[in-house]
């Protein structure tokens, strides 16, 4: 695999060959931070978890060098942090027993350039290699800058594929910023009830962050079970946990549809229907 990016890591747990294990992906999440590709791709770790027949391959685009920290973290150089955050995202790999998982080591500041051609390249280079059925992301609607470019490079990416090879379904999930705002018919809803010591493992081996000041384990599961709570107000919980993500495949299926517009039609939507219900 031909990625631009001397610094790259590649962790392949089980010893398969780098073409096999990036071939029989079936589920990627392409991410911006070590973390991320567990907080919102949990449904495909879990659809691939003890399955022969699907893989689950985690790309991760930045180098975690510009991470917050605190208590015993506090004085660690960018350089310390991101070399811990890489290995937390190789044991996270090890524990969901994930087909492959590249670490690109880029910052997040030429992740946000859209002028850095590098960035779309290497992960047009691992979609082509890996070949995805279903790919997350993070959602267009997310508060974080580098969030928002991770998804558009992502976009750039597969409009680059020939169209036979493309992934059938795009998901933009959740992570900064909550998607329970889209109506129902239109929020994809990601069941992620199942192996609850799973999901508490992945998201609590972020060790650097956690005890860094930042309890992203507990506040995942919350969302999660906060989704799943107040999905139906009229019907028992018969999923307890869920993810929310926006239906990104239009916008692979048709290249010449505007991103921004695309988001801004669920917004736009949001805001009528509020503003309807007010005149009541």
């Amino acid at each position: 695999m031909n990625i631009k990016n001397a610094g790259k890591d590649i962790c392949i747990w089980d010893g398969t060959p780098v073409a096999t294990a990036f071939g029989r992906t079936t589920h990627m999440a392409v991410a911006a931070h070590q973390d991320d590709a567990e907080f919102m791709a949990y449904q495909g770790i879990l659809e691939c978890f003890g399955n022969p027949n699907k893989h689950f391959t985690a790309v991760v685009l930045t180098d975690g060098a510009s991470s917050p920290r605190n208590g015993q973290y506090k004085s660690i150089t960018d350089q310390q942090m991101s070399q811990m955050r890489v290995q937390e995202q190789r044991k996270a790999a090890l524990i969901g027993e994930y087909s492959a998982c590249v670490q690109l080591m880029y910052s997040s500041k030429q992740v946000k350039d859209k002028r850095n051609t590098a960035v779309v390249d290497d992960i047009l280079e691992v979609l082509t290699t890996s070949q995805p059925e279903i790919v997350y992301t993070h959602n267009l609607a997310d508060r974080h800058d580098t969030h928002v470019a991770v998804a558009l490079r992502t976009i750039a990416a597969i409009r680059r594929m020939p169209r036979n090879i493309r992934p059938k379904t795009l998901l933009g999930c959740e992570v900064w910023r909550g998607l329970d705002w889209m109506e129902d018919e239109e929020k994809v809803r990601l069941d992620t009830s199942g192996k609850q010591n799973l999901a508490y493992a992945l998201t609590n081996i972020f060790e650097s962050q956690i005890s860094g000041g930042k309890n992203y384990g507990a506040g995942v599961t919350g969302r999660r079970r906060a989704n799943a709570t107040f999905q139906s107000s009229h019907s028992v919980d018969g999923i307890t946990h869920i993810t929310y993500a926006m239906d990104l495949t239009p916008l692979i299926v048709d290249d010449a549809l505007d991103i921004q517009q695309f988001v801004l039609g669920y917004i736009n939507k949001f805001h009528d229907i509020v503003a309807e219900k007010l005149k009541t």
